[in-house]
C-alpha cells in the first residue's frame, strides 16, 4: 500500500501551498473574471435596452413623437360640427352613417354598461375640445381639411391610430391629431377635472369602437389594443 508523503519541512509546505494557491488562482480568477465580464455586459445591454425603448402612452401603447396630422384632425372637426359645437356622436354619424352607429353604441353598451358608453362619448367632447384649446394656446390654428369625409375619414383615423405593433391605440391617435406635447396636457386637464377613471374609460372604449370600425370597414389587419 503506498501513503501521501508528509513533509515536515516548513519551506516545502510553504512552496506548495504557495503553488496551490497560485494554481486555484490561475484557474478561478479567470473565470471569474469572465463571469464578471458577462454580467457587466448584461447591465450595458439592459440599460442600452432600456434607453432605446420606444415612450409609451399613459393607457398603453407607443406614443408619436412626430408632428401632427393637422389636416385629418380638421376635418374630424368638421364632421363634428365644427370647433365652437364639436360632437364626437355626429362625428361618427357622419362617418359610420346612423344605423351603423346605433349599431355600434348598442354593442359597446352590452359590453361596457350605458354609464361607461356615456362617459366615453363626454369624454371625446371634452378631449377634443380641450385639445382645440391647448392648441390655440400654443399659437396653433387647425389649417384647412383634408378632403375626407364619410367612410375615408374614418379609415384616415383608424391609420392614424394604428400604432408600430399593428394595434389601435387612442394615446397614438391623441398624439396624431394634435401632437404628444398637446395630448398630454388635455391628459392631465381631464384628470384634474373629470378623473383619472374617466379618462381609463374614454381611452379603453376607444380602442374597442374603433378597432370595431377596422372591422366593419375591411381593415382587419389591425389588432385589438390589451386595454379595451
Amino acid at each position: 500500500m503506498t501513503y501521501p508523503i508528509c513533509s515536515n519541512n516548513p519551506m516545502r509546505r510553504h512552496r506548495s501551498l504557495t503553488g496551490s494557491l497560485a494554481i486555484a488562482i490561475a484557474v478561478v480568477l479567470p473565470a471569474t473574471m469572465t463571469a464578471c465580464a458577462s454580467t457587466d455586459d448584461g447591465d450595458h445591454q439592459q440599460v442600452g435596452s432600456a434607453q432605446h425603448a420606444a415612450p409609451m402612452n399613459m393607457f398603453g401603447g407607443a406614443s408619436y413623437q412626430g408632428e401632427p396630422v393637422l389636416v385629418v384632425t380638421a376635418a374630424l372637426v368638421r364632421a363634428g360640427g365644427g370647433a365652437d359645437n364639436f360632437s364626437f356622436a355626429k362625428a361618427l354619424v357622419s362617418m359610420l352613417g346612423e344605423e351603423t352607429f346605433n349599431a355600434e353604441v348598442a354593442k359597446l353598451t352590452q359590453q361596457y354598461g350605458e354609464a361607461e358608453v356615456k362617459t366615453f362619448i363626454g369624454g371625446m367632447d371634452l378631449a377634443i375640445n380641450l385639445s382645440l384649446k391647448h392648441a390655440t394656446q400654443a399659437g396653433v390654428s387647425l389649417p384647412e381639411p383634408a378632403p375626407l369625409s364619410g367612410v375615408e375619414l374614418a379609415k384616415a383615423l383608424v391609420n392614424a391610430g394604428t400604432a408600430p405593433d399593428g394595434a389601435f391605440w387612442s394615446g397614438y391617435l391623441f398624439d396624431k391629431a394634435v401632437s404628444n406635447p398637446i395630448h398630454h396636457q388635455v391628459m392631465v386637464d381631464i384628470n384634474n377635472s373629470a378623473g383619472y377613471e374617466a379618462d381609463l374609460v374614454t381611452h379603453k372604449i376607444l380602442n374597442q369602437a374603433m378597432y370595431d370600425v377596422a372591422q366593419v370597414l375591411g381593415i382587419s389587419h389591425v389588432k385589438l389594443a390589451s386595454l379595451h
